[in-house]
């Protein structure tokens, strides 16, 4: 068996296979959008302030504290030892749900389900470690893929059960505790990488190109491609880890010198104003979004209370995955100037984003409730897409993960101050319906900075075409 997994190791086949395996099991949890009733059920008996102020704000906390220890860690073990934690964690996290009573054990379940979202990162990142670079854009387009279509179908089951069955929460549970002990099965699978991008990496006879502060997308870019052709110049006198740095460190000051580059990096990153303000966005909506998804249920139970009413956060859920699914692949055959009116979209849908928000505050009816939902994960599906079109296009696989890890922490801190603003008892302590008017508006700031940027993008560019205009004209003369 060991001889015949090695042999099949060396293939891009069989480690994306197992990959997505575990992917899909690991997120076919039918429970999740019936979270907030089944806590505040008969089967935990918990009340709604106590399931807002007391266990959901510690998710918030935990990813924050675990999210970067995870992510250098999960690079220096080499990736299928975070995958295979992910798996513990999700197994001790349904047992809990399962089996255990009171704030406490419920707080418990949150810490976990923090150490479960921080060592994502490792799934995202281990398929670049065993596969060639040819294979990355499609290998990724089959991770993700195979997430949402996991999320959607679980979704989708679970409201039939729950609608159609009468099955109660519970069962639901119990569904997930099993999908979940599968896709830990599969993780041990996985073959072991022998490199990662950074602690483990091999020795390279090319240095990673420069980050070009004056370059853009362009209409016929395509996002996802890192293979770079360096110049003699930029082999000599790029900051990024050459052939001379990688061949042999001392062991001692690999993470001194690993640490080193990532500062350099990023600041070469960031020193970029395009790459710079489509992060500040992907930072601060992921902030609101993640805090939106967390308290949502909380709202629809408040609404129409689970105990006296059908509730179809199945359904509702499926749906505004699927949309935003499709919204976001639509995304590739829509010809713009994302260098000139990108930012005008961030403004235009951060306004779809703040005015469904303010909706679901201001309706007592569930449905628009519902409606306002479905608008605001497909606009922000749509807008996330783009974000990581434009930031990924010109960086590599590398710089890429910096970037990506420092924006979801920026993104927690942000998070983790509106909870505690807002949410805390420590706080504000908001009632929930006004805890959705406080988002709304927050993403209607949002909207005004990136309307007065777009603004201001489009004005500098009209003036520059036209001094090149009136410089074209006079050379003729």
């Amino acid at each position: 068996m060991d001889c015949f997994q090695t042999s099949l190791g060396h293939s891009w086949i069989y480690p994306t296979v197992i990959l997505c395996l575990f992917g899909f099991f690991s997120m076919m949890r039918p429970s999740e959008p019936f979270l907030i009733p089944y806590l505040s059920g008969p089967d935990k008996n918990l009340t709604s302030t106590e399931i807002t102020n007391e266990i959901l704000p510690v998710w918030t906390y935990s990813y924050l504290l675990l999210l970067l220890p995870v992510f250098i860690l999960t690079d220096y073990v080499r990736y299928k030892p975070v995958i295979v934690l992910q798996g513990i964690s999700l197994i001790t996290m349904y047992l809990l749900l399962l089996f255990g009573q009171g704030v406490r054990a419920m707080q418990v379940v949150e810490f976990v389900y923090g150490i479960v979202t921080a060592t994502e990162v490792a799934y995202f990142a281990y398929i670049y470690s065993v596969v060639s670079s040819e294979h990355y854009q499609k290998v990724s387009g089959y991770c993700r893929s195979i997430m949402l279509v996991a999320y959607t179908a679980a979704s989708v089951l679970a409201q039939l059960l729950v609608s159609l069955a009468k099955i109660s929460y519970f069962y639901l549970n119990v569904i997930c505790l099993v999908s979940v002990s599968v896709a830990f099965l599969f993780s041990l699978f996985l073959p072991m990488p022998k490199k990662s991008m950074f602690f483990h990496a091999k020795p390279r006879k090319e240095a990673r190109r420069p980050l070009s502060i004056n370059t853009g997308l362009g209409e016929g870019a395509t996002p996802g491609r890192h293979e770079e052709k360096p110049t003699s110049e930029t082999a000599t006198t790029s900051g990024s880890l050459g052939a001379g740095q990688l061949s042999s460190p001392k062991p001692e000051n690999v993470a001194r010198r690993v640490f080193v580059q990532w500062f350099q990096d990023l600041k070469e990153c960031y020193s970029s104003k395009r790459l710079l303000y489509w992060s500040l966005w992907w930072a601060l909506s992921t902030a609101g979004f993640n805090q939106v998804c967390n308290y949502v249920q909380i709202l629809w139970d408040y609404k129409a209370p689970s105990l006296n009413s059908s509730v179809y956060n199945g359904g509702v859920e499926a749906i505004a995955t699927f949309g935003g699914a499709v919204a976001a692949f639509a995304v590739g055959y829509v010809k713009v100037n994302w260098n000139l009116l990108g930012e005008l979209a961030l403004a235009i849908f951060s306004v779809v984003n703040a005015s469904s928000l303010l909706l679901m505050h201001y309706t007592t009816d569930i449905w628009a409730c519902y409606a306002g939902y479905l608008m605001f994960k497909s606009s922000y599906m749509l807008l996330i897409t783009i974000a990581v079109f434009q930031i990924a296009v010109n960086l590599s696989m590398e710089r890429y993960a910096l970037v990506f890890g420092i924006n979801t922490f920026l993104a927690l801190v942000v998070q983790t101050i509106i909870t505690v603003a807002v949410v805390d008892q420590r706080g504000l302590n908001l009632p929930i319906s006004i805890q959705f008017l406080v988002y709304g508006s927050y993403f209607a700031v949002i909207a005004g900075i990136f309307l007065i940027r777009s603004l201001y993008t489009i004005y500098s560019a009209k003036c520059r075409k036209e001094v090149q205009s009136s410089a074209t004209s006079q050379s003729h003369r």
